[in-house]
């Protein structure tokens, strides 16, 4: 299903051994995105085809893309064999997590594993998760930093075992009635889940930008594990400043990025989002490449200390 024949993290990185890699796991965020342009309810074939139309559009400037199973992965089938290669990442994390006095858990399908991600023709596994290294148990004793990093813990292993690389993806969240973090606040709690996801030796993990060039100096000075920063939704011209400095002082080893570069198109008729797709979309696609060309740390080089 995919078009590469590397294998490990090469296949999903660039000649120059770095990630230019662009993100359509979206599924239930994708389907609020086409809410808020006044399309209630997209049907099944939309949503395969808005992710068909981006891997074929922005296809040989991509070193990879992230798809879900649901709707991400189907679409591929539609895309000509013929073409530049990719690679392909797919989400493994089930798409309902639940909730502990509003704070996300961590939990794993075991259905979902790496044989299951090899068997649909993914290069690697992709695994989101959402971790607090500060937070602590509850009077109800629920340890949920205990419980992801189990989870992470098991996702290495098996993605060892089956011989695909594993990434981790984690975001930061509130705890219960806790007040909007200040800037330090928010790039401490970035770094310190970071470190412990290191500590697990997945193959890469994807982080949000810490906020400033201090903090990704911070970032590449604790990690051991090459990482990839993640666009989180923002404008592109924002991620593009961002991904810049996670490189030169983060030592970022390139971008996982999605909804700054196709997000425009939700929305479009066909005709429509696809000549925008291979219009703005490569421009954009092709300055964060142009933006990690030369800068962006090779994960051949990130070495565990």
């Amino acid at each position: 299903m995919t078009a590469t024949t590397r294998t490990g993290l090469a296949s999903i990185a660039t000649d120059q051994d770095t990630f230019a890699i662009v993100a359509m796991d979206q599924r239930n965020t994708l389907k609020r995105m086409y809410h808020a342009v006044g399309i209630p309810d997209p049907s099944d074939d939309e949503l395969i085809q808005i992710k068909a139309d981006t891997v074929e559009a922005l296809r040989g400037s991509a070193s990879g893309y992230l798809l879900d199973p649901t709707f991400g992965v189907p679409g591929l089938a539609r895309i000509p064999k013929e073409g530049a290669p990719y690679g392909v990442l797919v989400a493994a994390e089930p798409s309902e997590r639940g909730t502990i006095n509003g704070e996300p858990r961590g939990h794993r399908d075991p259905a979902l594993n790496a044989q299951w991600v090899k068997d649909q023709g993914g290069d690697a596994l992709k695994f989101y998760v959402q971790l607090r290294a500060d937070r602590k148990p509850g009077p109800d004793g629920v340890d949920t930093t205990a419980e992801v990093l189990e989870v992470i813990k098991q996702v290495v292993a098996d993605c060892r075992e089956v011989g695909i690389p594993s990434v981790m993806e984690n975001l930061i969240f509130p705890l219960a009635g806790e007040e909007p973090p200040t800037p330090a606040q928010r790039a401490d709690r970035i770094i310190e889940a970071a470190i412990l996801m290191d500590e697990l030796k997945p193959d890469l993990i994807k982080v949000e930008y810490p906020g400033d060039e201090a903090s990704c100096k911070r970032l590449a000075d604790s990690l051991t594990v090459p990482w990839a920063v993640l666009s989180a939704g923002v404008a592109f011209e924002e991620f593009a400043a961002a991904l810049r400095i996670s490189c030169d002082a983060g030592g970022a080893s390139g971008f996982i990025a999605g909804r700054s570069i196709w997000k425009d198109a939700v929305g479009m008729d066909q005709v429509t989002r696809k000549a925008y797709l291979a219009d703005e979309g490569r421009r954009r696609l092709d300055n964060l490449v142009q933006v990690i060309d030369g800068r962006a740390r090779p994960y051949t080089e990130v070495t565990a200390r």
